[in-house]
């Protein structure tokens, strides 16, 4: 897992408990602090024992220019979390893979989210890309995206238009209210999220929020009171994790045994 800052990361948990299940002997996966500058060396020093990369931000728009094969999904996202290793630091044996869209999509339907009428995206940022392509996968092709500063959704307009999605961007955000919905999505960092406790919810709608720590986030637990379905960022973290696994080794993930790891790693930090 590449990214900066690293330390906080739980893939290794993930990817260490899918190496034990599958009996993969002499597997490992560690963390590596590396910014955007440091990327296109790192790759290019890996050696053939190298099966793949997990990135994390601030990468996962840099290392689409390190690989000359990019999957159509993470073309039309515009940003990719797996970097595919077939011969180490050979260009032509890379590829670039979105599973973040996986993970997202995964994480609603375990909440029974099945074809949204009503769908809302708060942000506007990498995530809120991989949302819209999740969003549509669903069966939803015209969400309502609210945000900050429109004038700065360029990226994510961007993505819409090669998803062939047909958002309504909304801007105003923290202050504007919440429009109702069936599914919300809130991509928003840290407590961005927390000035929407206000918000009337419809029981029943299935709420993600990708922050994860602390969780409950004072957003989902108001969402959770209101009888909503709430969707943690961890089981995002989780299913695309798994996406992963399945990349790197050829083998089916074992959700289980990465979820029993999660839960653990996550019941040990909160002590």
């Amino acid at each position: 897992m590449l990214g900066s800052p690293i330390a906080h990361s739980l893939s290794p948990t993930l990817h260490g408990a899918a190496y034990e299940a599958l009996g993969l002997i002499g597997w490992s996966y560690g963390r590596v602090e590396c910014d955007e500058a440091g990327l296109p060396g790192f790759v290019d020093g890996l050696g053939p024992e190298w099966v793949g990369l997990s990135l994390t931000m601030p990468l996962k728009r840099v290392v689409m220019t390190v690989a000359d094969d990019v999957s159509p999904l993470a073309t039309a996202v515009g940003a990719a979390n797996t970097l595919v290793l077939r011969d180490g630091a050979s260009r032509d044996g890379r590829r670039v893979e979105n599973t973040d869209v996986h993970g997202l999509v995964a994480a609603l339907r375990e909440k029974g989210a099945r074809r949204p009428e009503r769908a809302v995206i708060l942000g506007a940022g990498g995530t809120a890309q991989a949302a819209l392509a999740a969003v549509r996968e669903l069966g939803n092709d015209a969400p309502t995206v609210l945000v900050r500063d429109p004038g700065r959704a360029g990226d994510l307009r961007a993505a819409a238009d090669r998803l062939g999605v047909r958002p309504t961007v909304v801007g105003g955000l923290p202050e504007t209210p919440l429009p109702a919905a069936d599914l919300v999505i809130s991509t928003l960092p840290g407590s961005a999220a927390d000035a929407l406790v206000g918000t009337r919810w419809e029981p029943g709608t299935v709420v993600l929020d990708v922050v994860y720590a602390p969780w409950p986030t004072p957003f989902a637990a108001a969402a959770l009171a209101a009888g909503c379905r709430v969707v943690s960022g961890l089981v995002v973290l989780l299913h695309q994790a798994v996406a992963q696994v399945e990349l790197m080794t050829g083998r089916e993930g074992p959700v289980d045994a990465m979820r029993d790891a999660l839960d653990a790693a996550v019941r040990a930090r909160q002590g």
